[in-house]
């Protein structure tokens, strides 16, 4: 067993260090320290005693209070929380497990008023000396309320202290009849559970299946797969009716299932929950008190955001185009309420939340937007081709640039242009040219996207030249529209600028770029990649992988809030209507987008970083290079520092599958292990689930691959592509996620207005003033860490979440390890070498430093896609 250690008072947000082997159980206190033997007892039995944790809610409503005190009451009288040890080993006679009698939670009513985050009771148990080590603790909550069980250490046994992590909700008796099971913290491949405990192993994981059945409730805690067939509502009208994703029309990885009614108007569709109505997820999903409340600042702050513009739209007199830099400025620097230039009386007679009002008078700054990093060095510096470039290697999309093979994909380039003295074939054959191309991704979808009003977009290539300083320049783009006629397309190549006229031309190319650029980040590399498709997995490790298995041990961490947080982007942001369409250029149709690039561009097996980074030309196998890779652009630092962390969970998933999995046999005969994989893919992908490029899973290095590539994705991926978003798409001219005007040709009508007043003309081309705020306010929230995030190298009672020293030690080693990680980060961001990390008014590339304080920080590395 683990040698005990003392818990911190806040397990959260622990800085991991070895722990010292001191006999020493938290929550247990001295006079719960010894057993109490029954000696005179014929029977041979003797007392354990429990120290129980449970964690308060620190905000209770009226019903919820109500609730507490009847609790304590009826407590008293026999409605009381029962536990009861469940041993390893099973009865020779009965051939069931050996069970304890009922011990009650002590002290209930007496500590119902406690207001301490957490709170401690203790139960005592008699077992006979011939009982055998619980493996198992059964909870049954006679109360009428749900409370959350963080953990039980049992003492009095001669191997020392037992401890069961729980962290979950208890329900009533009265609405879920059966006993919770909680495993101890002793990790058992399914060959290897004890007797005692292999009935109870199944039967959890029966009820986390469900049957597929009838509507979840809130309090339910059942995994279970659907389609996408939530995202419209056309009971409200055709207009808000969405395709069905998932299935062989349109292949997209599955969602939690919550067995809601399908519409009136299509059986196929499922009713909507529409704010701030919950959607179900399974209750131990649910966001923790501390992020609820984050997330609801996070949308108090939204609702500011965008009410106040939506005012501005509906009270001006003039309409709502941004007219000047200044108007942007002004977000930053005078706020919006300001902005309006309403007084008090005139406010109040608007129909706003009585918190805005309180805000409005307590604290003005509310109102105003925080100043985005990507400005705040150098207020012009997205203006130059520099860090338009840079932000490709460094930016919060830096997962799309390819090396050219092939030239010319811009067909009206001249082969023989010359480049930094060489010639194309030359460059080419140097690995200079480098390619962003959104081409096929954009152009089937162009013709829609440009019929919806106030839409304008291309489908881009931009092709860059690896300078000798090691930095990019952008030498074309080239700008498609699809077939104007059977044998013809549309199709533009816009070069850096010679004279006025060309600069603006360029600017406005470079915004369509960037256009492109941010649907296909928010959509594909975020949206799909980190979030959809991690999904599958997470509900696949619960309803296959027992809490005992070593392996749901391992991922534990990196699938939390994932699941509550898909829910949420279904009910408020991807949904018919919702934030995403209305901010993003496909407009309604971006979630089909998103099922386009699933179907033509998405691999597991190319989703590691190594992987992504070869088949995207950007390296090449190299044994005698960091890593067993050669980067063919040495500063790109996404790719760079993203090695750093790869090697690390690999080293650490490495050594955590030999402990268990010593040789093939162990893998392939797994049950769990296998029904896992097997489900993840046949069910949860399972339009792609024919294809033969999925990984196998028959060996040990198999199941590091797996694993590796599936925390990297909920970790690292996700933080790269997430927590720069605000940093560099809060000044909207620098990451526009959508454009209203294509660029004129000197035969349009609208090319006289662009030469007359140029800048007038690109910011008429950018999003409006409240479509601008809107997406502030969005990517403000999803660039936010909560205040009880998990961070690579940390997770919940890091002491004791594994009962296997050897793997307690290696977890420190792998903490120790994220931190010189971070440490390595830091010197390269001081590096002056490093030109796309290091500079004047340079943003120094922080998004994969592993550990971050709350907000929004463009920095951090969370466990799992939370946010």
């Amino acid at each position: 067993m683990v040698n005990p250690v003392l818990l911190p008072s806040n397990p959260r947000r622990v800085h991991l260090r070895r722990a010292a082997k001191v006999p020493v159980v938290a929550a247990v206190s001295e006079n719960l320290i010894k057993a109490v033997p029954e000696q005179n007892d014929k029977s041979a039995q003797f007392k354990v005693r429990a120290a129980v944790t449970l964690r308060n809610k620190n905000k209770e409503d009226f019903k919820e209070t109500l609730m507490k005190n009847l609790d304590a009451f009826t407590d008293m009288i026999g409605r009381n929380v029962v536990l009861e040890l469940i041993s390893n080993e099973e009865d020779p006679k009965t051939k069931a497990a050996k069970k304890s009698k009922g011990a009650v939670l002590k002290d209930w009513s007496k500590k119902a008023k406690v207001k301490a985050e957490r709170v401690h009771y203790t139960a005592e148990f008699t077992v006979d000396s011939n009982f055998g080590l619980p493996g198992a603790i059964t909870v049954t909550n006679k109360h009428q309320q749900e409370f959350f069980l963080e953990s039980i250490t049992v003492e009095g046994f001669a191997c020392g202290p037992l401890h069961f992590p729980c962290n979950s909700w208890v329900q009533s008796k009265r609405d879920h009849p059966g006993k919770r099971i909680f495993f101890s913290n002793q990790p058992y491949l399914p060959s290897e559970t004890p007797k005692g405990l292999r009935a109870l192993r199944e039967k959890e994981l029966r009820d986390i299946r469900g049957n597929g059945k009838g509507v979840r409730k809130l309090s339910d805690r059942v995994y279970d797969f659907d389609i996408y067939n939530d995202l419209g509502n056309p009971d409200r009208g055709v207009e808000f009716a969405r395709p069905i994703l998932g299935g062989k029309e349109i292949p997209y990885p599955r969602r939690c299932r919550t067995g809601r009614l399908p519409t009136e108007t299509d059986i196929l569709a499922e009713s909507r929950v529409e704010k701030p109505l919950p959607m179900y997820v399974p209750r131990d999903e649910q966001f923790e008190e501390s992020k609820k409340n984050a997330f609801s600042a996070g949308r108090l702050r939204a609702v500011l955001h965008t009410l106040l513009p939506q005012l501005k739209a509906s009270i001006s007199a003039y309409n709502c185009d941004i007219n000047s830099f200044s108007d942007i400025d002004d977000l930053y620097k005078e706020g919006l309420l300001l902005k309006l230039g309403l007084q008090d009386d005139a406010m109040k007679n608007l129909p706003l939340p009585k918190m805005v009002t309180k805000i409005q008078e307590s604290s003005r700054g509310l109102l105003k937007y925080e100043t985005p990093k990507v400005v705040s060095k150098d207020k012009f510096a997205w203006l130059r081709d520099d860090e338009f470039a840079r932000q490709v290697l460094a930016g919060v999309n830096p997962v799309n640039i390819e090396r050219m093979t092939v030239f010319p994909p811009v067909s009206k380039l001249d082969p023989e242009i010359q480049l930094n003295g060489m010639t194309v074939q030359q460059a080419l054959e140097e690995n200079k040219l480098f390619m962003v191309d959104y081409h096929d991704l954009y152009l089937p979808f162009l013709d829609r996207i440009n019929a919806l009003d106030g839409r304008k977009s291309y489908a881009t290539r931009t092709i860059f030249f690896l300078t000798p300083n090691g930095t990019l320049k952008p030498i074309a783009i080239e700008l498609s529209l699809p077939h104007t006629a059977p044998c013809s397309r549309s199709k533009s190549v816009v070069t850096p600028p010679v004279d006025a006229t060309s600069n603006w031309i360029w600017q406005l190319a470079r915004a369509h770029v960037c256009s492109n650029d941010a649907g296909v980040h928010q959509l594909i590399n975020h949206l799909l990649r980190t979030h959809a498709c991690m999904e599958p997995f997470i509900l696949a490790a619960h309803r296959q992988l027992s809490g005992m298995h070593p392996i749901f041990k391992l991922l534990d961490p990196h699938m939390r809030y994932t699941i509550e947080i898909n829910a949420l982007a279904r009910q408020s942001l991807i949904n018919a209507d919702g934030v995403i369409e209305s901010c993003f250029n496909p407009g309604r149709y971006c979630m089909e987008m998103s099922a386009a690039a699933y179907r033509s561009h998405w691999r597991f097996d190319k989703e590691g970083l190594p992987a992504d980074l070869i088949r995207r030309g950007i390296a090449v196998p190299d044994s005698t290079h960091p890593h067993g890779l050669q980067l063919l652009i040495e500063d790109y630092p996404y790719a760079s520092d993203g090695l750093l962390i790869w090697n690390a969970i690999e080293n650490w998933v490495r050594t955590y599958v030999n402990r268990y999995y010593l040789n093939s046999s162990l893998i392939r005969n797994d049950n769990e292990l296998q029904c896992w994989y097997h489900e993840s893919i046949h069910v949860g992908h399972a339009d792609l689930s024919n294809e033969d490029w999925w990984p196998t899973l028959n060996t040990p290095d198999d199941l590091v691959s797996i694993l590796t590539t599936i925390i990297w994705l909920a970790s690292a991926q996700h933080a790269a592509l997430n927590f720069g978003q605000y940093p560099y798409g809060g000044y909207v001219p620098n990451r526009p996620p959508l454009m209203r005007r294509l660029i004129p040709e000197e035969n349009d009508p609208e090319y006289t207005n662009f030469i007359a007043d140029p800048q007038k003309y690109f910011l008429s081309a950018l999003p409006s003033l409240l479509q601008s705020t809107k997406f502030m306010a969005v990517v403000d929230i999803l660039s936010t860490h909560s205040p009880d995030e998990e961070y690579l190298g940390e997770r919940q009672q890091p002491s004791t979440w594994s009962g296997d020293t050897e793997i307690a030690e290696a977890f420190y080693k792998f903490a120790s390890e994220i931190r010189q990680v971070e440490k390595e980060i830091e010197k390269r961001n001081g590096d002056h070498r490093l030109k796309n990390r290091c500079g004047a008014g340079v943003l120094p590339y922080e998004l994969l430093a592993p550990s971050s304080e709350p907000g929004v920080t463009c920095r951090g590395v969370p466990n799992s896609v939370s946010i």
